[in-house]
């Protein structure tokens, strides 16, 4: 069964090709979740991006090097949609 992308975690340090990545996802109507940096540069380009701290109410930490080490993140990546026990 396919399910439909409805949200992408993007953070990267390098920005090339990332402006195309962006606007396909766009396209397909998937919201951006996004870090420091990579949110900056996502908004620069007019679209709209939650950023990792207001989904998970902390701050990054360690000067920045800790930011989507989070139940609320990690919850997300790792839920299986046919385990019962993950609902």
């Amino acid at each position: 069964m396919s399910q439909k992308i409805q949200t992408a975690l993007i953070s990267v340090f390098h920005k090339d090709g990332l402006e195309e990545i962006l606007r396909v996802l766009n396209d397909l109507h998937v919201k951006f979740i996004s870090t420091g940096g990579t949110h900056d540069f996502i908004q620069s380009l007019g679209y709209e991006c939650q950023t990792v701290e207001d989904l998970t109410g902390y701050p990054a930490i360690l000067g920045g090097r800790v930011k989507t080490l989070h139940p609320k993140v990690f919850g997300g990546i790792l839920y299986q949609r046919d385990n019962e026990s993950d609902k």
